[in-house]
């Protein structure tokens, strides 16, 4: 078997058997050092934010070029030795065969694909097609997490959510993930999705973590932008004290 194919199978084992209160936590590296320090701390996988990787390169949230991106991802994955899945946010209009080439060139195990672009959610049929084409070009060398936006740009009913799911897991999506879904809803979704389930946990004080999100149905946690805004408000704060 390849380190690739290794790679992948070792991503794809992190999410089976996971039980109530014990999610697969996956930190969002920005660049190559982040990812280093994440690893160091003994986290078995990482999951690149695009907004964060965004913030990093200087751009907004969705302007980077796509060769920016994979170039990020891939300067990650040689960083570190353990699974990185990448968010390609909407897979940059390229099509599936090279999408895929172009994730395992950059050296990722799996990628986030969302449904929305521009803001606008995409007809999930068509979607749904999509990542089915995406699957049958990878085979089984990409894990695909297909992000749900009915939260961030619909109308933020569950069942809707729910519905979109079925039609991504049908397509061959190995993980859903409805962003930026309500802490309280995460029991329905659960009960209606089949396979694993992605929660966004937020670092507030008073937010659920990890932990408890697993409790609430999530298979795995991801942070989004969150852990690269955190580190980008401490170094404020030590540039602030030596300006001061």
């Amino acid at each position: 078997m390849s380190p690739a194919r290794d790679g992948v199978e070792e991503f794809r084992a992190l999410h089976r058997g996971r039980v109530p209160g014990d999610p697969l936590v996956l930190p969002g590296p920005w660049d190559a050092a982040s990812a280093r320090v994440f690893a160091a701390a003994g986290f078995p996988a990482l999951a690149t934010p695009s907004a964060g990787v965004a913030a990093a390169l200087g751009y907004e949230d969705g302007a980077t070029p796509a060769d920016e991106m994979f170039a990020t991802v891939a300067r990650i994955t040689r960083a570190v030795d353990v699974p990185v899945s990448a968010d390609v946010e909407d897979g940059y209009g390229l099509d599936p065969k090279e999408l895929v080439e172009r994730l395992l060139e950059a050296g990722a195990v799996g990628c986030n694909l969302e449904d929305s672009t521009g803001g606008v959610l995409k007809d999930p049929h068509e979607h749904a097609g999509f990542l089915a084409a995406v699957r049958a070009a990878a085979a089984d060398r990409l894990f695909v997490n297909a992000r749900v936006d009915v939260f961030v740009h619909g109308d933020g009913d569950p069942e809707r959510a729910i519905e979109r799911a079925a039609l991504y897991v049908a397509a061959g999506a190995d993980c859903v993930y409805p962003i930026l879904a309500p802490t309280a809803v995460l029991p329905l979704l659960r009960s209606g999705i089949q396979g694993p389930l992605n929660a966004l946990a937020r670092l507030d004080g008073d937010a659920p973590g990890p932990a408890a999100l697993g409790g609430l149905g999530a298979t795995r946690v991801t942070f989004g932008p969150g852990l690269q805004r955190r580190a980008a408000a401490a170094l404020r704060e030590i540039a602030d004290g030596l300006a001061g």
